[in-house]
This record gives structure tokens, sequence and C-alpha cells, in this order.
């Protein structure tokens, strides 16, 4: 009898135990993917918000949303930070991932910019135009929406392919006549070049950033995933309460003028959160533009790559 007892208490003590408690005997490492400008560790590192997390947390940081996507795909990562555009692409070839949070931030940091001294207003003033442009980002989106909105052809303009980088030093030569771009490109043009956005993202597209994990790793590390998220959250609420500060230091690990973040970040108001009806939504209109511009091979149905489990830890 008195066995009995003492088992029931010690199974009953195991079944509610804190899930992190685990982690004592056995430590978790969660692998996550981050890409230039998305900031992500350095707004966690900066707001201390890990300190004492029961898990340590490997960084791994890339260049572009390919290669971060590719790590998801092959397992290197759990979690990785891309843009909508990035992570439909990935999920389109059956890769074994699910979007589990989204990140926003003002429509207005995604913008269409033309030279300081252009004479185009509207969109309708670029017909014929030189328009960079890089398949299926955000850049082509913005720009076909803007047409589509205006009745315009898709041909209206005269497309340029170019990576962000080289369309950022050909718009000042004149080599581009638009250039459609995310910050901290925005603030770069503005701050140096004195270019002026001729519209935005603001009730054009949903400008999502996706928030991606290995379905293996939600299997086999959701309590440090859960946590993570958490922390993620207030480490971005950390950074709108200390936002010159953040900027200041962003500015020295992104090699950017103080001046440029400052400009950035004092709009960018960039939040986390669930993957709620509205998200879900604007993925799937996102899914659905870049198959009707071709970008995607076939229709994407995408409500089967939402994993919506993790509402509570990005909960308000």
């Amino acid at each position: 009898m008195k066995i009995s007892r003492f088992l029931r208490g010690a199974l009953t003590a195991a079944l509610f135990a804190s899930p992190l408690s685990s982690y004592a005997a056995e430590p978790v490492v969660l692998h996550v993917g981050d890409q230039n400008y998305y900031n992500i560790r350095a707004s966690v590192e900066a707001s201390g918000v890990l300190k004492d997390a029961p898990y340590t947390v490997d960084w791994k940081h890339f260049q572009a949303a390919a290669p971060l996507a590719e790590a998801l795909q092959t397992g290197s990562l759990d979690l990785g930070f891309l843009g909508d555009s990035g992570f439909l692409f990935l999920a389109a070839k059956q890769a074994p991932v699910k979007l589990i949070g989204v990140s926003r931030q003002n429509p207005d940091t995604i913008a269409l910019l033309v030279p300081k001294d252009s004479p185009v207003k509207t969109i309708a003033d670029l017909k014929g135009k030189k328009v960079a442009y890089w398949p299926g980002a955000w850049s082509q989106q913005l720009t076909l929406r803007a047409l589509e909105q205006g009745g315009l052809p898709e041909n209206y303009v005269d497309f340029v392919k170019l990576m962000p980088i080289d369309a950022a030093a050909a718009l000042p030569q004149g080599s581009i006549d638009a250039f459609p771009v995310w910050e901290p490109y925005i603030s770069q043009q503005i701050v140096f070049s004195g270019a002026r956005p001729i519209l935005t993202a603001k009730n054009l597209m949903p400008g999502l950033s996706a928030i991606a994990a290995s379905a293996p790793s939600i299997d086999s590390k959701r309590q440090a995933i859960a946590d993570f998220l958490g922390r993620l959250k207030l480490a971005r609420a950390w950074v709108d309460s200390h936002t010159d500060e953040y900027a200041d230091l962003w500015a020295k690990k992104a090699n950017l003028d103080q001046q440029v973040s400052r400009h950035w970040l004092r709009q960018a108001h960039m939040t986390v959160g669930p993957v709620d009806q509205q998200a879900a939504a604007d993925l799937q209109s996102t899914a659905d533009f870049l198959f009707k511009v071709k970008a995607l091979p076939a229709p994407l149905a995408t409500a089967g790559i939402i994993d919506s489990s993790f509402e509570q830890a990005l909960a308000n």
C-alpha cells in the first residue's frame, strides 16, 4: 500500500512538473536563423530577454532568404525569419515547415522610391520607365499591385531585374527611374540622396514577415520554441520603448549610419504575433498573387502550412 501511494505521488509530480524543468537534465539548443536587416538577434540581445532562459540559442546569420530557407528545409534550423514570399516558395516545394507566427511593421516601410529631382509623382508617370524588381520579392509585389490598382497593365513599366543592393546604387546614378524596396534601404536613400516615395505598401499589400519552424522541431522542441516566441515579443516591445538607444546600437552592429537607423526605427513599429485570421488571409492573398504573376508554379492553399498552436505564446 505504501509503495502504491509513493508511485502515485511520483507519477502525479511528473505529470504536473513544468515542461521546461526537463531541460536541466537534457539541455536544449534552439538553432535560429536571422538575416540581414531583420535584426531579430540584435533586438533579443539588446533587450536581455534571454537571460535565464532554460535553453541555449545558436544563432545563424544569412545574407538573404534563399539560403535561410534551404537551412530550414534540411533541418539545420529550428526557427527562421524571412519574408512571406520566401516562406511560400519554400512551402510550395513541400518542405517540412510551418508558419507559427508573423511579424508586421508600418506599411510605409515598404515604398516605391524615385530620385529627388524626378518629375514622377504617381505610378501612372512611370510609363516606359525603368523600375527595379526581384522576382517574387516585395519589390515586385508592390509595383504590380500598384499598377493593378491604377488599372494599368503589367508591361506599363520597364522592369529591370536587380538585387536591392545593386538597385540602391543605380537609383542615384540615374540607371533606373524607380526603386521599390523596404527598410533600411528606404532610409538610406532618403537620408543620403534625397529620394522620395511616391507610394507605400499601405492599402496595397500585407508585407508580412514569416516566423517559420521546422515541423520536426515543433514536435521535439515545442516548449522551448513557445518560450522563445514569448521572449521575442518582449524584445520587440523593448525596442519600441528604447528606440534611439537600440537604433544606435544596431547601427554599429550593421555598419550603418546612425541617421539611417534612427530614421527607420522611429517609424518601424515592428510587432510579432500569432497567425490569426487576418494573418492567414493575408498569407493566402500573397500566395494567390505570386501564382498570378507566375512566381509560383501552381496555386497554393496555405491553410495546411499554418500551425496556430503557438497563439498563446504570442498572445498580448
